[in-house]
């Protein structure tokens, strides 16, 4: 099974608003983060290029990585049913790897922190350039926020569940083409375990 990071598994917007924060104050660069943070998904280059020349950007980048781990990562929270999800698809005998926009080593320091064990993780990937990740994997299905979530999926040959936790709501996520939408993932483990009967029986290797 394949997850998204942010707002998906990992509740990150107060950690990333406050790098932003840090990074505006560092630059003397005005960047609303509130803003910034309405719209996770997409690299990081490109929200800072809302606020940054171009030029500017790829430097900038380094300095928000270089400082994430020291302020976003302690602030980051568990999305709600996270751990479930995943022990879910552990209790199924199942795999888990972690696609996402995010580089890794911020990635694998995410989880630590919230205390979810996955796989593998590849990062630095938005949209259907996540697919190749998640087929090569072997997942079945792959969770995200964002309509270039369901995109992954499509690219991976992978069915699509959407959850309602990010910037669409469950009816933009449907309309995008989403597989399945569920509210959040406390809904996840329901869905999955009916899945897994309905789809591919009682094997025990499904991912």
């Amino acid at each position: 099974m394949g997850f998204d990071l942010d707002l998906t598994l990992a509740d990150t917007r107060r950690g990333i608003a406050a790098t932003y924060d840090w990074l505006s104050e560092r630059l003397g660069v005005f960047i609303d983060s509130a803003v910034a943070v309405s719209r996770l998904g997409p690299p990081l280059e490109t929200e800072l290029a809302n606020w940054l020349p171009p030029e500017e950007v790829p430097a900038a980048a380094d300095l928000f990585r270089g400082k994430y781990a020291e302020i976003a990562v302690p602030a980051t929270t568990p999305m709600e049913g996270a751990a479930e999800a995943v022990d879910a698809v552990r209790r199924a005998g199942g795999g888990v790897i972690v696609v996402t926009g995010k580089h890794p080593d911020l990635a694998r320091r995410t989880l630590r922190h919230i205390g979810i064990d996955v796989d593998a993780v590849a990062g630095m990937v938005f949209g259907a350039a996540k697919g190749s990740a998640i087929a090569e994997f072997g997942a079945q299905a792959y969770v995200g926020d964002h309509i270039a979530d369901i995109e992954a999926a499509r690219a991976a040959g992978v069915v699509s569940v959407a959850v309602a936790t990010g910037p669409y709501t469950a009816d933009e996520l449907r309309d995008h083409g989403a597989d399945v939408v569920l509210p959040d993932l406390a809904a996840f483990a329901a869905w999955y375990d009916e899945w897994r009967v309905r789809e591919i029986g009682t094997v025990s290797t499904v991912t």
